[in-house]
């Protein structure tokens, strides 16, 4: 067969209706939370336009084998790394500040572009990159190889997420998540993976002090926000912050409360609830189809993220397996977070629901995530319906 001929085998059919799916969903939730009347804009009309935009990335990405791919990859890290610190030093007229960050380009016809958002891809080539060419290079595997494997993998994360900690602690947390995934599937001995995280376990117990017995501390020293202090306190004792910092998180454990098991209906909200259409759709889900609506939609990510497993399961190269463990780990962070965020179990980050939250950059960011998938995939098969002359 041509490749032209088989352009239909080549395609993951699965993921199409996965994706589909979201899409719906996505839809269906912004919809709703518009109608409430607390916003002027039609985010329906702009979130169908980013995923217009997200398909044509897809269609673009798509068509890169592993070699083009790794051609890329440093160009796209490189490239990444140039925004972050463009974005720190740009004047407000081209990157304002929103609600206390710095995270966003102003770009005409566009709106804003959060550049974060693409760089969490640009992780996952470069780390893939890098665990492919050390054990490419490094037949014999001792504790010394391993250990320098670790530093290569935390430098690579490192960089990045240093130039947005104090900006964006969520997306932070993310670079976290997806570097630890991969960190797991790197093969790097346990004998080193331990004590390491027993350290960092410490070091989180230390900070967590800190932050509610020092804060002027780490105010001082580290340049934490005092908004980022009352995300952490308002998460502790939200009841006793309902009318500041505790706002959001009360009035969202009352609409997903109010849902009980089967919901309210569609378009029956009552609550009022800010950012319902971003950081908090699940909290629309929840409070219009209950229990049984969330559930739903919790067990689409899982399908989501067990045919990605599969896919990388199932291929025999090694750079698109890392890929895949490190787009399972950024949509499986992404997920819990903001579910657990949004039922009171984890502090808010301001992490979106991907392919759900309406936000034209998380929403190309994870398109683009996807796209890799669908290249994984798409190669894959060609391999396998490809003839010999």
């Amino acid at each position: 067969m041509t490749s032209e001929n088989n352009t239909t085998a080549k395609l993951d059919y699965s993921l199409v209706f996965i994706l589909i799916l979201l899409f719906l969903a996505s839809c269906v939730a912004i919809y709703s939370a518009q109608a409430s009347g607390q916003y002027g804009s039609n985010f329906l009309i702009k979130q169908i336009i980013n995923y217009g935009i997200g398909v044509a990335i897809i269609a673009t990405v798509i068509r890169l084998d592993s070699d083009q791919l790794k051609k890329i990859t440093w160009y796209a890290y490189g490239f990444g790394i140039f925004l972050l610190v463009f974005l720190l030093l740009a004047p407000e007229s081209i990157a304002p500040a929103i609600k206390g960050s710095k995270n966003w380009f102003k770009v005409p016809g566009l709106g804003s572009l959060q550049p974060s958002e693409f760089v969490k891809i640009f992780i996952i080539l470069a780390l893939a990159r890098v665990i492919e060419e050390h054990h490419h290079k490094n037949l014999v595997k001792t504790v010394q190889t391993d250990l320098w494997l670790l530093i290569k993998l935390g430098m690579v994360t490192m960089l990045p997420l240093l130039l947005i900690i104090k900006e964006d602690l969520g997306t932070s947390l993310v670079f976290l998540a997806i570097m630890l995934g991969m960190i797991f599937i790197s093969g790097i001995t346990w004998k080193l993976l331990v004590p390491i995280f027993t350290f960092g376990i410490s070091l989180t117990g230390t900070i967590f002090y800190f932050v509610l017995w020092k804060p002027e501390l780490l105010e001082k020293y580290l340049g934490v926000q005092q908004y980022q202090f009352g995300r952490i306190y308002s998460w502790l004792d939200p009841y006793n912050f309902q009318s500041s910092t505790g706002y959001h998180l009360t009035r969202s454990l009352l609409a997903i409360g109010s849902g009980q098991t089967g919901g309210k209906g569609y378009g029956n909200r009552e609550v009022y609830l800010p950012e319902s259409h971003t950081d908090f759709i699940f909290s629309v889900v929840g409070e219009e189809f209950g229990f049984v609506g969330a559930s739903v939609l919790i067990s689409l990510f899982f399908l989501l993220i067990y045919h990605i497993t599969k896919v990388g399961m199932e291929t025999k190269n090694n750079f698109y397996t890392y890929i895949c463990v490190g787009v399972i780990s950024m949509i499986t962070f992404h997920v819990f977070q903001n579910v657990g965020m949004t039922i009171g179990v984890l502090p808010i980050t301001g992490i979106p629901l991907p392919f759900i939250s309406y936000g034209g950059s998380s929403l190309m960011g994870n398109m683009l995530a996807i796209g890799l998938i669908f290249s994984i995939r798409y190669h894959f098969r060609k391999y396998m319906f490809s003839t010999t002359a």
